[in-house]
């Protein structure tokens, strides 16, 4: 599903990402760990195309068989769109629209009719429990509800991989342990492949395998 190979990162004379290979399979959970400054959301922007590795003859990144890195912008917003999905610590809902309006955002952008948008939304705003929470506003929700409001605005558009960073970092215990909970039961029905920058302990150990980063590097 994910495959990357010789990822550097380099802002000025600091190296934040060295020489980074990893290969994440399809349908697996994958945590990435490690103390604040090792590279783990730089790393996660970089396979989510939200940034650029530096530039090295032999760095590739492959998502679903496709190369990445040969992308144009356009080329790689659309791609973005179809195949990715975000979940970030702060649920970045739009605080002027409805969860339902939040969650057809990225379908609207992937050009699907408002009446599709709308069934789909409905159809994961259901399955996640907020069937009667959907034409509330993000203020009037919890934060729990933020969150599984950001769940199913990252699947919209069925996604091949769910990119996740520090997605319980903001939550209550309860709220965070339903959260992680979540995550498996979407792999499961869905057949999503989930990347998870995580400080928490209990979800990395959940995950089907952990890696740990430090100064850059996977260590394990």
């Amino acid at each position: 599903m994910i495959k990357a190979t010789n990822i550097n990162k380099l802002y000025g004379e600091l190296n934040v990402l060295k020489k980074v290979n990893l290969h994440i399979k399809k349908g697996e959970v994958v945590a990435i760990v490690g103390p604040s400054g090792a590279g783990k959301t730089t790393l996660l922007q970089i396979l989510g195309t939200l940034d650029k590795p530096s530039f090295h003859s032999e760095t590739q990144i492959t998502i679903d068989n496709q190369n990445i890195l040969s992308f144009s912008d356009k080329e790689l917003s659309k791609f973005r769109n179809q195949h990715i999905g975000f979940i970030f610590q702060f649920h970045q809902l739009l605080p002027e629209f409805t969860a339902l309006e939040n969650v057809c955002i990225p379908a609207f952008i992937g050009d699907l009719s408002k009446k599709e948008a709308e069934k789909k939304a409905i159809e994961l705003l259901d399955f996640l429990g907020l069937a009667d929470r959907m034409n509330h506003k993000p203020n009037e929700l919890s934060g729990g509800e933020q969150q599984r409001v950001a769940v199913a605005r990252a699947l919209i558009n069925n996604p091949s991989v769910i990119f996740a960073d520090e997605p319980s970092g903001n939550l209550d215990s309860t709220s965070a342990q339903n959260l992680h909970e979540l995550f498996f039961k979407l792999r499961d029905k869905f057949g999503q492949t989930f990347v998870i920058v995580t400080h928490n302990e209990e979800l990395a150990n959940m995950a089907d395998r952990k890696l740990e980063m430090k100064d850059g590097e996977i260590i394990n």
